[in-house]
């Protein structure tokens, strides 16, 4: 999972890093970059989304395998406040997978624990596509 961190562009622009894994749960340290940095020193609310976004996507490998192309289908993100100049971890956990559907949740807090974001997640299960007959 480390190196699927590193190898991937969307994951590896925001310096992510790996702190725990497990079954269905995933824990990831989000550095501050003033690049992601809103006036007035607040870490913006797209390293939040992405990183609830990664985690959740690491936490449906560690259930169905490195492989698995699902990919996010909804999220709702709730902020509840802000991190100013400042990391934050994000734990993610799926809490269902369905035939099509994988639902789960994440947080972002502090280094106090305190809770800066929540986030409902839905990623759909990709279907293969089928083989589309080669022209002539």
């Amino acid at each position: 999972m480390r190196q699927l961190l590193n190898d991937v562009a969307f994951t590896r622009n925001f310096g992510f890093v790996l702190r725990e894994i497990a079954e269905g749960e995933c824990s990831m340290d989000v550095p501050f970059q003033e690049a992601f940095e809103r006036p007035g020193g607040i870490v913006s609310g797209q390293v939040f989304m992405a990183a609830a976004d990664v985690a959740m996507w690491l936490a449906i490998k560690t259930k169905l395998g490195l492989d698995d192309a699902s990919v996010t289908a909804e999220m709702k993100t709730n902020f509840l406040a802000g991190a100013k100049r400042a990391g934050f971890r994000c734990n993610a956990k799926v809490l269902k997978v369905g035939r099509r559907l994988i639902f789960g949740v994440a947080e972002c807090v502090d280094g106090n624990e305190k809770l800066l974001t929540h986030h409902t997640v839905t990623y759909i299960r990709a279907e293969s596509a089928p083989a589309v007959p080669e022209e002539r």
